[in-house]
């Protein structure tokens, strides 16, 4: 377990041997989530190392993970690399901390309660819907281009309600814009002492700027407005605090901002892995297209059709197993702290990567094969496997605000899509993990279309 300590004789963990400047820099610039596993294969649940002069521990074990994120969750912020963040999402909830964080949080959560985001599964069938009109059988097709073509369509709606059109498709390329970039000023924001301004490049200003036009255009216009929607820009719109406050333009902005990009770049990323690994295990998606047929038989799915689908739920967590849209959380120690028999002092950045956690073989046997069977009876409520095990949302009061959006739409569109087509891999497939803000396929999933009869 993690726990504050006031001083111990405590030994420091093990870590792989560094260059005496540059720490494990090299390695970690090369390929963070191989130098990750590598780590936790020879030195185990905790692992120190550093990034230059910035001090970094690895936590493997999900007892560990859950004592950070949920039983001692007070005495850690976010870590450094989310400051790279802050240049587009200002204080939103991905990036704001403490009291103001915690303001902000109430202020949000009622918009994502269940009986606000069931309206949305109509937005995400007819989306779905208009999106298939335009495949036909046996064409080629980015599936990363088309899902993320999707869920941006969705989140567009859910968020400003009548289709966006040219806006949202902007707004689209230049989150991507974003994430190509992010691993540069993530590494800066390391680098640089705190409140310390990282060097952006007129790309990135551009972006910003283009980014900034466009949604603070769409929250005065629809504050001008004297007809209330029924989205989830208007349920921010009319929520206040206790003091009976409203958010600020720029406080809108910085949410809107914050839950376009989740919402659409998360769920893009969980469905194009999950098309690939049906692709790879045909006798799996020959199970999901046998429970679709007999829940569905043809008719598009609807919100009430999801209990009755747990082998399509259970694909799309095994999916998130393997490939996590979110591959890794971090945090940064405000006081010392003890895990696992070993002291970790205040100032450390503690990461928690579900890319290695998720496949560890302690919890997951034979962790490279997709098998959605391991989510049948619930093996973490049943307490087969530990909580923290798996953790695709993260975990404690940080926990994804959005999750149950992001599972009530990935399982719609998984269903909507899997009944109508299969897909094989095109002849010029390179299925090559990304790993920026998000985990992503690099050169975008070349796939065939099969109509299913």
């Amino acid at each position: 377990m993690a726990h504050a300590v006031m001083a111990s004789q405590l030994p420091s963990p093990p870590g792989p041997k560094e260059n005496f400047l540059l720490g494990s820099a090299r390695e970690l610039a090369r390929s963070w989530p191989g130098h990750s596993e590598r780590c936790a294969r020879e030195y185990g649940d905790v692992v120190c190392y550093r990034f230059l002069h910035v001090p970094i521990c690895q936590l493997t074990h999900p007892d560990y993970i859950e004592a950070v994120l949920v039983k001692n969750a007070a005495n850690f912020h976010k870590s450094r690399d989310y400051a790279a963040f802050k240049f587009f999402l200002g204080n939103g909830l991905l990036t704001n901390e403490g009291a103001s964080w915690q303001g902000q949080r109430q202020l949000v959560q009622p918009g994502f309660r269940h009986e606000n985001i069931a309206i949305y599964a109509e937005i995400m069938a007819d989306s779905a819907a208009a999106h298939l009109a335009r495949w036909k059988d046996g064409e080629n097709r980015d599936l990363h281009h088309e899902m993320g073509e999707l869920a941006l369509d969705i989140v567009a709606k859910a968020l400003f309600g009548a289709k966006v059109g040219h806006e949202a498709q902007t707004i689209g390329e230049e989150v991507t814009a974003v994430m190509e970039r992010f691993f540069t000023q993530a590494a800066l924001s390391f680098l640089l002492p705190d409140r310390f301004p990282i060097p952006k490049t007129p790309r990135l200003m551009r972006s910003k700027k283009r980014l900034d036009n466009i949604v603070l255009s769409i929250i005065r216009e629809r504050r001008a407005s004297k007809t209330p929607a029924n989205d989830l820009l208007q349920r921010l719109l009319d929520a206040r605090n206790e003091r009976g406050e409203r958010m600020s333009d720029d406080q809108l902005r910085e949410e809107v901002m914050t839950l376009f990009i989740a919402g659409h770049e998360t769920t893009a990323n969980a469905l194009t892995w999950t098309w690939y690994l049906l692709s790879q295990y045909p006798d799996v998606e020959k199970a999901l297209a046998a429970e679709l047929d007999s829940v569905l038989a043809g008719r598009a799915p609807a919100l009430a059709d999801l209990p009755l689908l747990p082998y399509t739920e259970m694909v799309l967590k095994e999916s998130m197993r393997l490939y996590p849209p979110a591959w890794g959380v971090g945090r940064r120690a405000l006081g010392d702290f003890e895990v696992g028999g070993y002291r970790i002092r205040a100032g450390t950045n503690v990461f928690m990567m579900q890319w290695v956690t998720h496949r560890d073989a302690r919890f997951f046997p034979d962790p490279e094969r997709f098998d959605p069977e391991r989510w049948r009876d619930d093996p973490i409520r049943k307490g087969r496997i530990p909580r923290f095990a798996y953790f695709p949302f993260g975990g404690g009061p940080r926990v994804c605000i959005g999750a149950g959006f992001a599972m009530m739409e990935a399982t719609l569109l998984l269903a909507t899509i899997a009944q109508r087509y299969r897909f094989t891999l095109g002849p010029d497939a390179m299925v090559t993990p990304f790993f920026s803000i998000t985990l992503r396929p690099k050169y975008g999933l070349s796939m065939q279309l099969h109509r299913r009869t």
